[in-house]
């Protein structure tokens, strides 16, 4: 067997050390640091599978895969698919746990877990997968899973993805292909995801609903869009149980508060890191795009804010005017502009808030003085953007934001 390999990250060691552990007889050649360009070029024609990264666009082989396709072809057991623009992973991570919760064997994988060919062995007919899945995991399946769950969905990637329809008609690969046997749960207060609802030939499940106050009370994370990504679980294990949520609710109720109440929140994503000097502080470091942000600052509507902004511009800076519109809530006292965006938003807007930090330790401890000036306050990071500019990736930013807010006193 004789293997390309499009990208040499996480998915692609993974996929090389499944097949050297099944295959024998087996060549796999890896491609990498390549341009879209010169991979059209390549002949690829010798080899029986060309797996592409999830962000190399497709090229529509006809020997083509990926992770996520192959896995869906040999799983198992029972797949829950997620996507959205943002609350993909906390979506799961809510899924998972009430999974958990109910006894069942549930394993989370995709951009929030390990690749799900990590895991392919340990599968059984009475395993249950849920899978975060991206747009550009969803670029060019021919399976859609059982239960697709479909969020909020803007304008995102547009660096990667030729045009917003592209992104669309990818995120709605998740329900292309599924019949009226499975679930489409959706979200019903967005005109992009009842579009691709209204297609789909899935029962459908939309969201958010009314749930009994104890179960809202069980939900610790803060913000509407956690309540909503918490709902969107709910339905979704319904679904799985082959109930409506309502029936999910009166007959399951106490394991539904152990399954709520048991998930924390993910690292980046809205995670409270510590009080000082009655300033807390707030890690968000997983917003790329201007919804995230907006969702974090609607989250403290009562609070002084001190918001850390700024990182590599996806757009071509065409997002400026919505990150700015964002921090004019009034709750936002004043703003620490970093990376590239942060200098262009200095010098699109005259604003008596701004303060630009060349580097994220003086973002911090600028943020740290003025929060205190106004205390009780909170001090929020929420780039609106990419960290490739400073950082290595999300994760580097974020640990980074962290290690500095532990080293304060």
């Amino acid at each position: 067997m004789k293997i390309a390999l499009l990208g040499y990250g996480k998915e692609g060691k993974s996929t090389e050390n499944y097949f050297e552990t099944h295959f024998d007889n087996l060549k796999i050649d890896i491609f990498d640091n390549f341009t879209p360009e010169t991979i059209k070029n390549q002949d690829f024609s010798s080899y029986d599978y060309v797996f592409r990264s999830p962000s190399v666009p497709p090229l529509h082989l006809q020997n083509e895969s990926s992770v996520t396709k192959y896995f869906f072809d040999h799983s198992p057991c029972q797949i829950i698919g997620v996507t959205a623009t943002k609350g993909k992973g906390t979506t799961c991570s809510f899924i998972k746990s009430l999974l958990d919760a109910l006894g069942e064997k549930a394993y989370l994988v995709g951009n929030i877990g390990s690749p799900a060919i990590d895991i392919l062995d340990e599968l059984t007919e009475n395993s249950v997968v849920v899978y975060e899945l991206s747009s550009f995991q969803l670029w060019d399946i021919q399976k859609s899973p059982h239960i697709a769950v479909l969020g909020q969905l803007e304008p995102d990637h547009l660096n990667i993805h030729k045009d917003y329809a592209d992104y669309l008609d990818a995120k709605a690969n998740i329900t292309k292909f599924q019949t009226a046997d499975d679930y489409l749960i959706y979200f019903q207060n967005n005109p992009e995801t009842t579009k691709i609802a209204d297609a789909s030939s899935a029962k459908k499940v939309p969201y958010p609903f009314k749930v009994p106050a104890t179960v809202k009370a069980a939900i610790t994370l803060p913000g509407d869009h956690n309540l909503n990504n918490a709902l969107a679980a709910i339905a979704t294990v319904a679904a799985y149980k082959n109930i409506s949520p309502d029936e999910y609710i009166a007959n399951y109720q106490a394991e539904i508060l152990t399954g709520l109440k048991n998930f924390k929140g993910l690292p980046h994503r809205l995670e409270y890191l510590r009080e000082l000097n009655s300033v807390k502080y707030y890690d968000d470091n997983f917003s790329t795009n201007p919804s995230s942000t907006r969702v974090a600052v609607n989250a403290f509507p009562k609070d002084n804010l001190v918001v850390i902004v700024g990182g590599r511009d996806k757009t071509n800076n065409e997002d400026l005017p919505e990150i700015y519109e964002i921090l004019q809530a009034p709750q936002v006292k004043q703003i620490i502009l970093i990376g590239e965006s942060g200098h262009e938003l200095a010098k699109k807007y005259n604003d008596a808030r701004f303060i630009v930090a060349e580097s994220l330790k003086d973002a911090v401890f600028t943020a740290k003085t003025k929060a205190e000036s106004i205390a009780p306050a909170i001090v929020l990071m929420s780039p609106s953007a990419a960290s490739f500019d400073m950082f290595e990736n999300v994760y580097d930013r974020g640990a980074k934001f962290k290690n500095l807010i532990s080293s304060l006193n």
